[in-house]
């Protein structure tokens, strides 16, 4: 059987209405040294691609660690698809494929042995193990290469191989920790690419953590911001984008000095550039209908109307401002 079709058998286990989250966080909090890395960490994600932010220091490694039993919990837990990460942790290493932000290669062993041996630690038979690591080297673009020794590779065919090695037992959630890290453009979209026809075909759920906003705001619906530790902001990020409705961007026809004047008298802030474009920023009380009644009040007829959307950019900076927040 196909590495696609068995990813595709897991799918009809992925719908979040029906089953538990993908990860639900239950106060979970992880210390080193007596120093808190994560505290006290709640809510439910059951996004089908959720990216992971926050500034360095902030703990998004240390989080894929503990969900997949890499550290203990000082206090609360978590759960994947159900299961406790402390309890359950031999169960949930079959649900899961962890691409990790360094390379973790065995000197002088070929990529194919090396995926296989990861698919056997996730609980394949050795048979099947090898002919899914064929199959995932070919899906992820190195079926060519797959005999070479791992140390002969470019950092881009490195980062595929760590990407073929995540997904070779058809996992049903997978973590990519800076998966275009140091990549130059063309394999960068190479990877960006893959990570949306993983995420498109409703295979898996994707956990991707990364520095770069734009890897982030290309594979990912959700994002999840991480700030001293603690959660800052979790959001669906179309949903975000769309709640700053105060800010209107308008295309008139008509007299732009006596609707400005009107725009005006509603207590708003505007700027009217030369092309016919005004930019109004709406006061507490007033609505867009009322923009709409000054328009035909003076005889001018709105174009186009557009509400400014927020980048991911503008969502980071804002959580990193306000502090904390929760699902």
């Amino acid at each position: 059987m196909e590495l696609s079709e068995t990813i595709q058998e897991q799918a009809r286990l992925l719908d979040p209405a029906n089953f538990a989250p993908v990860i639900d966080l239950n106060g979970l909090s992880v210390t080193f040294g007596g120093r808190p890395i994560l505290q006290n960490l709640q809510g439910e994600l059951r996004g089908r691609a959720i990216g992971l932010l926050g500034p360095n220091g902030a703990g998004k490694t240390t989080l894929i660690h503990t969900l997949l039993g890499f550290h203990p919990p000082s206090s609360g837990t978590a759960h994947i698809f159900g299961q406790d990460i402390i309890t359950e942790a031999k169960q949930i290493r079959s649900l899961v494929g962890y691409m990790p932000e360094r390379d973790s290669y065995i000197a002088k062993m070929s990529a194919v042995h090396f995926v296989r041996l990861m698919a056997e630690l996730s609980g394949l038979p050795p048979e099947a193990a090898l002919e899914r690591a064929h199959e995932a080297l070919f899906y992820v673009g190195l079926g060519e290469a797959r005999y070479r020794s791992l140390d002969t590779y470019s950092l881009g065919m490195k980062q595929l191989a760590k990407l073929a090695q995540a997904i070779v037992h058809g996992p049903r959630l997978i973590f990519l920790d800076e998966p275009t890290n140091g990549l130059d453009p063309p394999a960068r979209q190479r990877m960006i690419r893959l990570v949306r026809e993983i995420r498109d075909s409703g295979k898996a759920h994707i956990v991707l953590s990364s520095h770069l906003l734009r890897d982030v705001e290309e594979c990912c619906e959700e994002i999840l911001i991480l700030k001293d530790g603690r959660l800052a902001v979790y959001c669906n990020l179309e949903e975000e984008r769309k709640s700053n409705r105060k800010f209107l961007l308008l295309e008139i026809r008509g007299d732009q000095e006596k609707f400005a004047q009107g725009i005006a008298a509603l207590g708003c802030e505007y700027a009217v550039t030369g092309d016919h474009r005004v930019k109004i920023v709406l006061q507490g009380g007033t609505e867009v209908r009322d923009i709409y009644r000054v328009a035909s009040q003076f005889d001018v007829q709105i174009r186009r109307l557009s509400y400014k959307r927020d980048s991911l950019e503008d969502i980071f900076l804002k959580a990193m401002e306000n502090g904390h927040g929760g699902l």
